[in-house]
């Protein structure tokens, strides 16, 4: 399992390089000034690092418990994908629509566009940390 260096770590990589390109793009793409952007950037990055956190943690936790290892499969990364956004999702949605005045329905779209660039990037980052920060008990297993 990871550390929790290694996780932090992991969460700070995930978010910086996050940030620098969701607020350029979001920028553009929801017509809000930059400095909009940015609230709402630095705001999403500060709850999904707890969250990112929180729910590797139990992910990790869970898989050990049930599988004996944290070795995820394709489909299994995608699943993980999947479920962080979801529960991102909900957790964004209240502030969002509180910062920019703007309906749920509003809210949520914005933040389904944010969460579709977020599960494509995190499937393509947490393959690549995978690879670059191993964990020394995939290293000894057998594939």
């Amino acid at each position: 399992m990871r550390t929790v260096r290694d996780r932090i770590r992991h969460a700070l990589l995930f978010e910086v390089i996050g940030l620098a390109l969701i607020i350029p793009f979001g920028t553009l793409l929801f017509g809000l000034p930059a400095s909009e952007m940015g609230v709402i950037g630095v705001g999403s990055a500060l709850a999904a690092t707890a969250w990112n956190y929180v729910y590797n943690l139990g992910f990790d936790h869970a898989m050990q418990r049930a599988v004996g290892h944290t070795r995820k499969s394709l489909g299994l990364r995608v699943a993980h994908a999947v479920l962080f956004e979801a529960g991102l999702l909900l957790i964004l949605l209240p502030p969002i629509a509180w910062y920019l005045g703007i309906s749920f329905a509003q809210a949520f779209v914005m933040d389904i566009a944010i969460a579709a660039f977020y599960v494509a990037y995190a499937f393509v980052f947490n393959l690549a940390y995978d690879r670059i920060f191993p964990i020394p008990e995939w290293q000894q297993a057998t594939p």
